[in-house]
């Protein structure tokens, strides 16, 4: 009997709805409020994951040359990491 489960493709769709679910229900149960910074660090953490599982096997990077999964890697980690500075900047000026 075939299992769905085998698929890398569908593992990873499992794991992406369930990221999808944990920052939805971070982000709704009001843990980001009033200096909930390791909320915020925690759901970006988790778009990295989420990001870095579809370059690798949506977008099938995983048996690319090495310079593309550098190139669109670091293209996730800049994207995240700008998002992160302008967060910290709004927090700090409050």
């Amino acid at each position: 009997m075939y299992s769905t489960m085998n698929s890398t493709a569908n593992r990873v769709w499992v794991i992406l709805i369930i990221a999808t679910a944990t920052t939805y229900w971070v982000g709704e149960s009001g843990m980001t409020n009033n200096n909930g910074t390791r909320a915020v660090w925690a759901m970006f953490g988790l778009a990295f994951v989420k990001g870095f599982l579809i370059i690798y096997d949506y977008m099938e990077l995983r048996h690319a040359p090495t310079k593309w999964k550098l190139g669109i890697i670091s293209w996730l980690v800049f994207v995240i990491s700008l998002i992160l500075f302008a967060y910290w900047l709004g927090q700090r000026h409050n």
